[in-house]
């Protein structure tokens, strides 16, 4: 009886989350869903997992991520359709939709849509405390130098800017949590994030050593904004125990997205679960923060999926006929 209990409880308590969804016709819903996230260790896998999780638990289809290279492979996967849905950072977007993707050159990947907006992707740079590595210029030539997995935003990105500040480096690529470790292990000198934050990999790193987070002079900040396409971002010194104070870096917007033939009314209630329960998604991951419907203006690349346009639409939040796939 109490295991029944239990059960009507956590039924009942989805219902209040979920509102009128058990009642509509689903025929066209998908009967399962898997999320394209990127490499455990990152925030992608952490909030990719966990709103796959949220939306399975209160929509009633089954769903789970699934671990990728990340953004621009996520785009692939989701225009082929070999995945329904994914995350993805809007440079790489934007390079998938001309079809200069690196994954498939020549392929227009048109076939992806937005959903709803995430979180802002920081470049930011990390080392040990003892390596003597306290900015950018300290960065010695042929330092060992961590992107990420190959075909991430960090690795698509990184190491231009590397070039444009003037470092020379040798590349290395892995998980986020495998070259963390590499990094204590002294096999690598930098590691070169591109993920939301706290990231992670960095979080663990600061349990077990003392590391050095690394920002950009104003400079250097310029510099990048001006041959990227990024923006300032500032990294609150709470963020890491490491920080003494805030630190200026740049960063990129990321979107989830799902293939654009996906069910209309599946992708409205996905995207309504999320836009309306900010708190659920922060308690998922803390860069959820940003994952609220006024930043749906961030979008400037993909075509929105007609289901998301519709709640945004219906909630104050204007997208254009033109903008919808």
């Amino acid at each position: 009886m109490k295991a029944q209990s239990l059960m009507a409880a956590a039924f009942a308590s989805t219902l209040i989350v979920s509102g009128s969804v058990s009642a509509q016709d689903r025929s066209d819903w998908p009967e399962s869903f898997t999320v394209g996230t990127a490499s455990q260790g990152g925030t992608y896998f952490a909030y990719g997992s966990g709103w796959a999780n949220f939306v399975a638990e209160n929509l009633g289809v089954s769903g789970g991520a699934e671990i990728t290279g990340g953004p621009m492979q996520n785009m692939a996967l989701v225009h082929t359709g070999d995945l329904k849905f994914g995350l993805t950072t809007l440079g790489p977007a934007r390079e998938s939709i001309d079809g200069n993707s690196p994954l498939a050159p020549g392929m227009k990947m048109d076939n992806v849509c937005a959903m709803f907006p995430m979180y802002q992707t920081p470049f930011s740079v990390t080392a040990l405390a003892d390596s003597g590595i306290e900015s950018i210029s300290d960065i010695p030539d042929g330092a060992k130098i961590g992107f990420g997995p190959a075909g991430s935003t960090s690795d698509t990105y990184f190491p231009k800017m590397m070039d444009t500040l003037g470092v020379e480096y040798e590349r290395r690529n892995g998980s986020w949590a495998d070259l963390g470790t590499q990094l204590q292990d002294g096999l690598i000198d930098v590691v070169a994030f591109a993920a939301g934050i706290p990231i992670p990999a960095v979080s663990q790193l600061e349990v077990q050593t003392d590391v050095n987070i690394i920002g950009l002079t104003d400079a250097e900040a310029e510099k990048i904004i001006n041959s990227f396409p990024v923006s300032e971002f500032i990294i609150p010194a709470s963020t890491y125990k490491s920080l003494e104070e805030d630190s200026r870096v740049v960063s990129m917007w990321n979107f989830s997205i799902a293939n654009c033939d996906v069910s209309e009314d599946f992708v409205y209630e996905m995207t309504k679960l999320t836009m309306e329960n900010n708190d659920k998604m922060v308690g998922i991951h803390k860069a959820a923060k940003s994952s609220v419907p006024e930043n749906y203006s961030k979008n400037n690349v993909l075509p929105w999926h007609p289901g998301a346009a519709r709640w945004f639409n219906e909630n104050g939040f204007k997208i254009e006929d033109s903008q919808i796939k």
